[in-house]
């Protein structure tokens, strides 16, 4: 197998960057229809296939950081589309469009070359609403469509994962 050159890498994380930014695109529009109809479950799931998109092509081209991030809203997304409290629904759709635009933030960052990452996003209050969403979706079992049940700790591991 040949080693991949600088410009080839260039390229390629370009074509990255391009893609995810598009599909951010297809995400703000899957959660303004959730922002009028938040009980639509079915926007959940396309939600976490669409982030699912981003989160592999992340991790084929070594932006683990927005990988793990993706995996976050990916298993928001999933375990949002079994909860029928309207008013916890609401405050969903505004963290997962609180972590798009975190996410196109950091893959503008890659783009433009600059080596920071979520250390210099000032993140906080959005770490405490993920906090808080994970002890309100605890009981809830599956988050994936495709993966088996995972254990109650998937939103606090992910976020450990992240060093938040």
């Amino acid at each position: 197998m040949s080693t991949i050159s600088n410009t080839q890498t260039k390229e390629i994380v370009n074509d990255f960057c391009t893609e995810a930014l598009k599909l951010y695109s297809e995400l703000e529009e899957i959660l303004l229809d959730l922002e009028s109809n938040p009980s639509n479950r079915d926007e959940f799931e396309k939600f976490g296939q669409v982030i699912d998109r981003v989160m592999g092509a992340a991790k084929a081209v070594g932006a683990d950081e927005i990988g793990k991030f993706c995996e976050l809203g990916k298993a928001i997304g999933y375990k949002a589309s079994q909860v029928q409290d309207t008013p916890l629904l609401n405050i969903v759709v505004a963290v997962l469009s609180d972590a798009v635009d975190l996410l196109k933030r950091m893959t503008m960052t890659i783009q433009t070359g600059e080596e920071t990452g979520l250390e210099n996003m000032n993140t906080s209050a959005f770490v405490s609403r993920l906090k808080w969403l994970s002890g309100k979706f605890k009981s809830i079992k599956r988050s994936s469509v495709s993966i088996e049940a995972k254990s109650d700790a998937d939103i606090d591991e992910l976020l450990n994962n992240l060093g938040l």
